[in-house]
C-alpha cells in the first residue's frame, strides 16, 4: 500500500556528497536542513525522510529543498541502499506485515421503529439507523412530491 518514490541519483562535485531527485515535492518551496534525528522533528516528509537517512548511521547531514534531496555522507560510507530509503518514503505497507484486524462490535438489540417493527416484525437496517421523525419527513415529502407530478 502507498506508493513507490521514483528517485535519481545525480553526481556531486563534492566528495562524500550524493544528491537524489525525487518525483515529488516534499517541502514545497523551503530548505530544511537536518544534522541529527533530534532534528528531524514532525509529521512532514522531509523530517520522517531525515529520520530514516540519518537513522541508517550513514548519513550525517541531509537538506532537502523541494524534490532535491543533497545527503552528506559520513566518514567511510558510501550511498549504497540509500535510494531504497527514499524511494520507499511512502510506501506503508512492507513485506510480511500482518493486516490490522478489527473486529466486529456486537449487534444490539433491535429497537422497535415506528412502522417497521408493528407491521413486518422487525426493523429493517434504515429504519434501526434513521430517527423516526426524519422517517416520516421523508414519506411525506415524497407524497407531495407525487402529488405535484399527478402521479
Amino acid at each position: 500500500m502507498g506508493q513507490m518514490v521514483s528517485v535519481t541519483r545525480k553526481p556531486s562535485s563534492l566528495p562524500g556528497v550524493v544528491r537524489f531527485e525525487t518525483n515529488r515535492s516534499l517541502t514545497g518551496q523551503g530548505h530544511e536542513t537536518f544534522r541529527s534525528v533530534g532534528d528531524a522533528v514532525g509529521p512532514r516528509p522531509a523530517a520522517e525522510l531525515a529520520r530514516r537517512l540519518l537513522g541508517t548511521g550513514h548519513v550525517d547531514n541531509v537538506h532537502v529543498y523541494s524534490n532535491q534531496v543533497t545527503v552528506t555522507l559520513a566518514r567511510g560510507f558510501d550511498a549504497a541502499g540509500l535510494d531504497e530509503v527514499v524511494g520507499s518514503l511512502y510506501q506503508y505497507w512492507q513485506p510480511g506485515m500482518e493486516p490490522t484486524v478489527f473486529e466486529a462490535p456486537e449487534a444490539e438489540a433491535p429497537a422497535a421503529a415506528a412502522g417497521g417493527a408493528e407491521a413486518g416484525g422487525g426493523a429493517s437496517e434504515y429504519e434501526r439507523r434513521v430517527p423516526a421523525v426524519l422517517i416520516e419527513r421523508s414519506r411525506a415529502a415524497m407524497a407531495r412530491w407525487k402529488a405535484n407530478q399527478g402521479g
